[in-house]
């Protein structure tokens, strides 16, 4: 399912203007990427939890020169479904 086929699903479903749905799932997405980005959790309740995970600093090679390098360690975002989402898809 594509951002487009969710704003087809919800302004569908509730009647309302795509163009006003739209903007609601954008700015939503913003907010979550801005909270993430100053690594501050976002949870929803029934849904699920967008979180950043450290990454501790590792050693890796590069195979096709040889050598090892080392990668710092750097914070990824991360999605935790709740315990209701994941009934739901089981």
């Amino acid at each position: 399912m594509t951002k487009a086929d969710i704003v087809n699903e919800i302004s569908r479903s509730t009647g309302l203007n795509k163009e006003d749905v739209l903007n609601t799932v954008e700015a939503f997405m913003e907010c979550v990427k801005d909270s993430l980005a100053k690594k501050d959790n976002v949870y929803l309740r029934g849904f699920g939890s967008f979180i950043i995970k450290e990454r501790a600093e590792k050693t890796a090679r590069n195979i096709s020169k040889n050598i090892t390098i080392k990668i710092p360690a750097h914070n990824i975002p991360a999605f935790k479904p709740s315990k209701e989402f994941t009934a739901k898809v089981k």
